[in-house]
């Protein structure tokens, strides 16, 4: 029985936490269900498909905010608002992160920012 993995990750660029709760998909089914079935993403919740390059919301509920990552974790390209059955795709991306709607506008995520990925069990956040 594979066991969930959890991250937390953090925008170093503007020194702003921008989820404590990420699930991580490494392997491949989990890469594709990925938000499938569920009713909606909370702010502080994400998805983190590693690797990947594109997605897709075909079957999705609701709108969801996308940011795809190099290999250094460095914001590639973002989607906001992507509405269920669009896709999207970043041939530089080697990671991509879901989160709620409107999180990137909230968060300030641009691209070129520098993202930490922490696997500890301690969440990483920065004081605000």
């Amino acid at each position: 029985m594979n066991k969930k993995i959890y991250c937390s990750i953090a925008n170093h660029s503007n020194k702003k936490t921008l989820a404590s709760r990420v699930e991580v998909a490494r392997s491949f089914f989990p890469r594709l269900r990925g938000l499938l079935g569920r009713e909606e993403l909370l702010a502080g919740e994400g998805m983190l498909l590693w690797p990947c390059q594109s997605i897709h919301c075909f079957g999705m509920h609701f709108p969801i905010d996308v940011v795809f990552m190099d290999n250094l974790c460095r914001v590639t390209s973002i989607r906001e608002n992507m509405y269920p059955f669009k896709t999207a795709s970043d041939r530089k991306a080697r990671c991509v992160l879901e989160l709620c709607a409107g999180e990137i506008k909230k968060q300030g995520i641009k691209v070129g920012d520098q993202l930490i990925i922490c696997f500890k069990s301690a969440p990483y956040t920065y004081e605000d």
